[in-house]
């Protein structure tokens, strides 16, 4: 009988360090999703606010729509660029918070 709770002690502690190790991996991957989402913040503000300085300092209306159209554009590339990034972050997260349960989990992998 002692043998059978020792066996389950012994599961439920590798059990146990598996979710530890797995939820230490999402906050990992949590926390640089957060930096990379600021620094896209601050990069996109400072942007804005440039490209609304062109915009006001046009001397005619066609440089304010030029100013205007070419922030636009670099804008949105950015933007796609930014969520291509964040979407291979959170799949890099995913397999990371995955690997400790890979051991019995071995059908998962096809």
């Amino acid at each position: 009988m002692m043998g059978g709770f020792e066996e389950l002690q012994k599961i439920q502690k590798d059990n146990s360090e598996m979710v530890m190790e797995s939820i230490s991996a999402l906050s990992k991957g949590m926390q640089a999703v957060s930096n990379e989402l600021s620094e896209y913040q601050k990069k996109s503000w400072k942007e804005s606010s440039d490209a609304m300085s062109a915009v006001m300092g046009a001397g005619t209306l066609d440089k304010a729509f030029e100013a205007q159209n070419s922030y636009a554009k670099s804008s949105y590339e950015n933007f796609v660029t930014e969520m291509t990034k964040l979407g291979e972050m959170y799949s890099e997260m995913a397999k990371d918070a995955y690997k400790p349960f890979s051991n019995i989990m071995p059908e998962a992998k096809k």
